[in-house]
This record gives C-alpha cells, sequence and structure tokens, in this order.
C-alpha cells in the first residue's frame, strides 16, 4: 500500500514541470556559487551587478532548458542521453550569455550587465555537474526507496559479455518487480574478480551451497548467446540441486525491436535442454520453389500443419491452402494470419476422407505442391479404433495421393512417422501401409510422391511434454509407462523445415529421415520437468509407472531391418533406402482394404493390415493372438 501512494505521489508531483522549476534554482545558486568560487571564496564582488544579472541568467536558462527540453526526461530513469541533454542545454545557456555580454560591451547599453567570462565558464562547468548529479542522485534515492518497499529477488547473471550487460540494465531498470543482482557469473579468466557497472564479477566455482544460501539466491539468469544445449543442462542442473531457478534471454533476433524487454526472460523449458544440438536447415532455393505456388496443407490447423503453414507464407506463396476438420483450431490459425496482414491464404473445413470435397478443392485451387500432415496418431485410441486409423492414415492419404496424381501436382510429401518402423501398433502399421502406397505411386505420373519420417515432437498437441505440465500444475503425479522407454524428440520448427526440405529436394520415391542422435528415456525427462518447475522429486511430485499402453514399445527405431540409408547434401539428413515393393499388388491390397474397411470387424481389418505389413507385430495388445496364427 505504501509503495502505490508513493508511486502515486511521485508520478504526481515529480512532473517535468517541477523538473524544470528545480533545474532554474540550481542554476541560480550555481550562478551565486561561480562568483563565490571566482572572488577566492569571499563576498569581494559587487553585489548590485549580481542582483541585476540573475534575472537574465533565469530566464536565458529557462529558454534554454525549453528549446532542448532537458526537463522532459523521466528523471528515475535517467541515462546517457539525458546527461546529454542537459549539456547541450547548459552549453546554449553559456553560449546565449557570452553573445549578450559581448553585445553589452560593445553598445554599452546596461553597465550593470558585464559578467566576466570567468564566472560564465566557472557557472557553466558547476551547471553541467550540478544538474547531471541532481539527477542521478535523485535516481539512486528513488531506487534505494523503492527497494525498501519491494519484495526483493536475489539472482545471478550467468554470461558477462554484451547479453549480459543489457540484461543487468533491464533488470535495474524495471520498476514493477525487485531485482538485486548479486554478481555476474562467467568463466572468461580476464574477467573474473573485475565489476560491471559496480556488479561483482565470479567464476562458475562459486555456485556452492553455502554461497546461494548466504546471498539467499533465488534464480539465475543465463545470458549467453547460442549456449550448447549440454552447457545449459549442466548449469541447469547444478542450480535445480540448490532449489535455484534458472531463466534464459533469449536470442537476439528475437528481442522486441532489438531491445531486451523482462517479459521475454523465460524460465529455461525442457525443449531447451534437448540432448543434441538442433538441425539446422538452409537452403536458399526453397523460397524461390514456393514463390508464386499454390500450396495445399492437410492437418494445418495441427501442431506440424500450422507450423509447416507459417513457414510457407514466409516464403511468399501465390496462395496457400489450410484443410483441416477440426473447425475450432482452424478458425484460431485463420485469425492468426489475418492479425498478421496476410492475404494469400484459404481456409478451407474439410474431411480428407471425402473425396468429391477433396475433388472440389483439387479443381478449384490447382495445387503445385502437397504436404499432407493430416492423421490420426494416438497409439492407445487407435488400437481401440482400427477401422478410423484405416480410413483416415490409409484412405485418406490415398485419396489425397490419387487426386495430386490425378491432378498433375507437382509435389506431394507426406508426413509419416517413426512409429511405421517394424511397428508395434495399429496406428504405426497404418502410417506404414500408406508409407508404402505413396511409394507405389512414384514412377505413375508427373507427381513426385515424397515421404518424411520423424520421431516424436516436443510440444505438439498430445505429445508427452504439455501432459506432463498438466500433471505437474494438478498436483501430479506424473504417469510414465515404463521406466526404461526411450523416444526421439525433435522440435517443431526442426520437423516442419525437414518436411519442406523434402518437398524441394526430393525427385520422387524417396522417405527422408533424421540423423536424431541420441534417444532420450522418457523418466528423465519427467524428472527434469518436475525440477524446471521448481519441485523435487518424488517429495513434491512423485513419478507413477503406469505399465505400457496397447501397441506401446519401448524403443522407437527410424530404420525398419531390411532398410538402409543413403547421404543427401545435409549430413544429418538421410534417405531410406527401402526394399521393393510389388507395386500394382500392394496398391490392390490397400484398394480393398479400403472398400472394405466399414464391413467387417476390427480384427479382419487389422489381419489384413499385417498381411500388408509382414513385420507388425503387435504388443501388449488383443490383436498379438494374430501373431501365433
Amino acid at each position: 500500500m505504501l509503495k502505490k501512494q508513493l508511486l502515486k505521489t511521485v508520478n504526481k508531483y515529480a512532473s517535468r514541470w517541477l523538473v524544470l522549476l528545480i533545474d532554474c534554482l540550481l542554476v541560480f545558486q550555481t550562478f551565486f556559487l561561480a562568483y563565490f568560487i571566482r572572488f577566492n571564496f569571499s563576498f569581494n564582488f559587487n553585489t548590485q551587478d549580481f542582483i541585476y544579472q540573475e534575472p537574465l541568467v533565469l530566464l536565458l536558462a529557462l529558454v534554454s532548458f525549453l528549446v532542448v527540453g532537458s526537463y522532459k526526461g523521466v528523471v528515475r530513469h535517467t541515462g546517457v542521453k539525458d546527461a546529454f541533454n542537459v549539456m547541450y542545454a547548459v552549453s546554449l545557456l553559456s553560449f546565449l550569455l557570452v553573445v549578450l555580454v559581448l553585445i553589452n560591451n560593445w553598445l554599452q547599453i546596461f553597465p550593470s550587465f558585464t559578467i566576466p567570462l570567468s564566472i560564465i565558464v566557472i557557472h557553466y562547468l558547476l551547471n553541467v555537474v550540478v544538474l547531471i548529479a541532481s539527477r542521478f542522485v535523485f535516481k539512486i534515492i528513488y531506487n534505494r526507496i523503492m527497494l525498501d518497499f519491494k519484495s526483493n529477488t536475489n539472482i545471478l547473471i550467468y554470461g558477462a559479455g554484451d547479453s549480459g550487460f543489457i540484461t543487468h540494465s533491464a533488470l535495474i531498470k524495471d520498476t514493477k518487480q525487485g531485482f538485486n543482482v548479486v554478481g555476474f557469473i562467467d568463466d572468461n579468466k580476464s574477467k573474473i574478480g573485475k565489476s560491471i557497472d559496480g556488479v561483482m564479477v565470479y567464476s562458475p566455482s562459486i555456485l556452492t551451497r553455502e554461497f546461494i544460501l548466504r546471498n539467499r539466491l533465488k534464480e539465475v539468469i543465463v545470458s549467453i548467446q547460442n549456449i550448447s544445449p549440454s552447457k545449459l543442462m549442466e548449469i541447469t542442473d547444478n542450480l535445480m540441486a540448490h532449489n535455484v531457478k534458472v531463466k534464459i534471454v533469449p536470442a537476439v533476433d528475437l528481442w522486441i525491436d532489438g531491445e531486451l524487454h523482462i517479459g521475454q526472460i523465460k524460465q529455461v523449458k525442457i525443449e531447451d535442454l534437448l540432448e543434441r544440438a538442433p538441425i539446422v536447415l538452409d537452403n536458399p532455393v526453397l523460397k524461390s520453389s514456393l514463390k508464386g505456388k499454390v500450396v495445399f496443407i492437410t492437418g494445418a490447423a495441427g501442431s506440424i500443419g500450422s507450423e509447416i503453414a507459417r513457414l510457407v507464407a514466409s516464403c511468399n506463396a501465390k496462395e496457400f491452402v489450410l484443410i483441416d476438420q477440426a473447425e475450432s483450431p482452424l478458425y484460431e490459425l485463420q485469425q492468426e494470419f489475418v492479425q498478421n496482414g496476410a492475404l494469400n491464404f484459404v481456409a478451407e473445413v474439410a474431411d480428407i476422407r471425402d473425396e468429391n470435397r477433396m475433388q472440389q478443392l483439387f479443381s478449384s485451387y490447382k495445387p503445385h505442391f502437397v504436404f499432407h500432415a493430416a492423421a490420426y496418431k494416438h497409439v492407445p485410441l487407435m488400437e481401440e479404433n482400427p477401422y478410423e486409423a484405416i480410413r483416415v492414415n490409409v484412405c485418406g492419404t490415398k485419396c489425397l495421393a490419387d487426386l495430386a496424381l490425378l491432378h498433375k501436382a507437382a509435389k506431394f510429401v507426406m508426413v509419416s512417422t517413426d512409429k511405421a518402423v517394424n511397428p508395434t501398433n495399429v496406428m504405426g502399421a497404418t502410417k506404414r501401409v500408406a508409407e508404402m502406397y505413396i511409394s507405389c505411386l512414384a514412377n505413375s505420373g508427373k507427381t513426385k510422391f515424397i515421404t518424411t519420417r520423424f520421431g516424436n515432437v516436443l510440444g505438439s498437441n498430445g505429445s508427452v511434454i504439455p501432459l506432463f505440465k498438466k500433471q505437474i500444475e494438478s498436483g501430479g503425479p506424473i504417469s510414465v509407462t515404463h521406466k526404461d522407454i526411450t523416444r526421439y524428440f525433435m522440435t517443431i520448427p526442426e520437423a516442419c523445415q525437414l518436411v519442406l526440405e523434402a518437398g524441394i529436394m526430393g525427385s520422387g520415391g524417396e522417405i527422408y529421415v533424421f540423423d536424431m542422435g541420441e534417444s532420450v528415456k522418457i523418466h528423465d525427462v519427467a524428472i527434469k520437468m518436475i525440477q524446471l518447475s521448481g519441485l523435487k522429486y518424488p517429495e513434491d511430485i512423485d513419478i507413477k509407472i503406469s505399465g505400457l499402453r496397447p501397441g506401446e514399445k519401448l524403443y522407437e527405431e527410424l530404420l525398419a531391418n531390411d532398410e538402409n540409408t543413403l547421404p543427401t547434401y545435409h549430413d544429418k539428413i538421410m534417405i531410406a533406402k527401402v526394399a521393393e515393393l510389388n507395386t500394382e499388388q500392394i496398391k490392390q491390397q490397400i484398394e480393398g482394404i479400403c472398400c472394405a474397411s466399414n464391413q467387417v470387424s476390427n480384427l479382419e481389418l487389422v489381419t489384413q493390415i499385417k498381411k500388408l505389413v509382414p513385420e507388425y507385430i503387435s504388443n501388449n495388445s488383443v490383436y498379438e493372438k494374430l501373431d501365433k496364427n
């Protein structure tokens, strides 16, 4: 309450006119002080002349301050620019005084207005020192008072470079939150032991439990540009062990108008700790290839589809068509593009299984590129609903691929999954069948059919990360199916760049896979997320082992047993060399499944899928009995 009242008082009374009045009063005092200094700290000067001169000096000071506007700066945020404005105003005042004195000496209008030039010089120097110092003194007093009323958070800044200095400046300028920067941390020996803006630079070895407790350290802000995930992991693990929150400063190109704002400093997320170097794709041909083209994006309202849409929007496509049957998410995406001023897009509510509707869209827009991201992807649900999995993942893909071929689209790029490799569940098996159908069409016409295959996507709808976050927010426990279960992870931008890259570089028939590094234990991910939330495992949030779900397997694979890889121009992107398929036979079988899917039982549908995909061996599923026959 007292803090609010103080802020209200300061904002009400510390107006620019009050600043102007105080500046004029200070000029009045420094003019007297200049005389006092000039005459050896005595009053042996003509006080009558001084009294005549003082009003004119005040008038000239008022004019100077008004012209330059030095009084307009917010005093409690005084910086270098404000100091220069004061210097400009004081310089103008001294210049006007010199001009008037010279003119008066020449014309002899006012005999009493003969100010010695030495006094003008002294007056100028005093004004520069006193006016600038007064602003900084007020700023220090204000900050000191506000700190007394704030609930201070003691923090360290990890990184004493340019980014760290800018972070420090942003923190001390913030008046809404109480930050007390107790030091910088840097491993550069030339900086250790020195101070930056009065704040000491320490070695990383200082981060002991004693130091943290002594300084009541609550947060550490990592302000190192392009920090590697492994380095960030090392810092985070050390600090989380001492219950210290870790935040991170975003990359410079994400700062607002080139300036860092407090709100952009976010707590470290599990995505930041991805234990591999992110794959960067930089193909200059990409934008030129999509420029002026019509692009279809199915599943556009999903995590992958929406990010593909954003990337396509940045490539100056002639038109991109957002296709999804989920009305509300599609509407939200539509509004996002409207808000961003995009004009070259259309949102179409449509079901990829509806051949008549898809035929209408292909006939109307004549797409050059089709990026097919629509799919059912949740393993347990699809294990219980094979009919829906087949209708969407197989028949929907077949419908789109056939129409792309019929309408001579240049490229058809399908988003697949690592669960299609040696599948143990209905979802993965149906995606593998879709891959096979796409491969069967590779040499059927002018359309080039390409498949991209990758692992789990961090932060996608329904993925493990958002699920864990909700479980933590509700107080736990976190549910993990098996302590040893592992998965490959990649970020949404990486996944979508792969899809676009495949669309450009693919010549037809390829299945592109990433070198995704080492797989990650889901149990370890859960523990790190608990710690990143400022909680302890298992004291605050426990982890419950629920057992493998139907169709789930411990380890995912990117390549089947009979697949090898071929290199591409990028050492992290490979082409899966798949076994030869009996094209006509496979197509007939798939067409048969699509025609009969609504007439036979789930058991029969899965049986037909297993005939198509011999490596499909069910795991922890009711369909395991089919593998024993």
